[in-house]
């Protein structure tokens, strides 16, 4: 019994194909294959192509790319933001610094300016006033040709009038001679200076 539905079911299936030999006709399944293979090539070109142009486009947009990375990346010669900053404010502090000692000088300079104009008008308030003149009003010129006399070795007394009464005389020997006042004001002198230089 076994073999009966094996047998039957074998059959079938040769019916099943003879029927489906009608239906497939392998000139024209021969033509479909060969058309759609012919269309995969087309296909395959046409991809391989928009492949290529893709791939050429990726690797100039790579090469503009790196230009532009290249381009965009800072110099190692040029400051970095931090650095950029940090000069900033040392040149700050020192414009500052600088303004400072600016302002300094300037004070300075003006302070220097006000003691050369004093300086000037009393250097000429000097040249246009007589110190001699000055003096000769405030000190007794007897006072200083006593001074004087007495310096070169002569001590004049005075009596009480203020006239010159005696002399003391220092010779350059050392010795101390005296010489009362005489009529004659040439005889006196005269004999002043011999006693002096004896």
């Amino acid at each position: 019994m076994a073999k009966e539905p094996q047998s039957r079911d074998l059959r079938e299936c040769i019916k099943l194909m003879k029927e489906m030999t009608t239906i497939i006709d392998p000139a024209d399944d021969y033509l479909t294959i060969t058309a759609a293979e012919e269309q995969m090539k087309v296909n395959y070109a046409k991809a391989k192509r928009e492949n290529d142009e893709a791939y050429s486009n990726l690797k100039a947009l790579s090469r503009v790319l790196e230009a532009a990375r290249k381009s965009s990346a800072r110099p190692s010669d040029v400051a970095t933001p931090e650095q950029h900053a940090a000069r900033l404010n040392e040149l700050d502090t020192t414009r500052i610094s600088l303004a400072k000692a600016l302002r300094d000088a300037e004070n300075s300079l003006a302070s220097k300016e006000a003691e050369l104009a004093a300086l000037k008008e009393g250097a000429r308030a000097l040249e246009e006033s007589d110190p001699a003149q000055i003096h000769q009003h405030k000190i007794d010129g007897t006072t200083i040709r006593l001074q004087i006399f007495r310096g070169m070795g002569f001590d004049i007394v005075l009596d009480s009038g203020g006239t010159a009464s005696t002399m003391f005389i220092r010779a350059e020997s050392g010795d101390v001679h005296t010489l009362s006042s005489c009529s004659s004001d040439y005889h006196s002198v005269d004999q002043a200076w011999k006693l002096a230089s004896s």
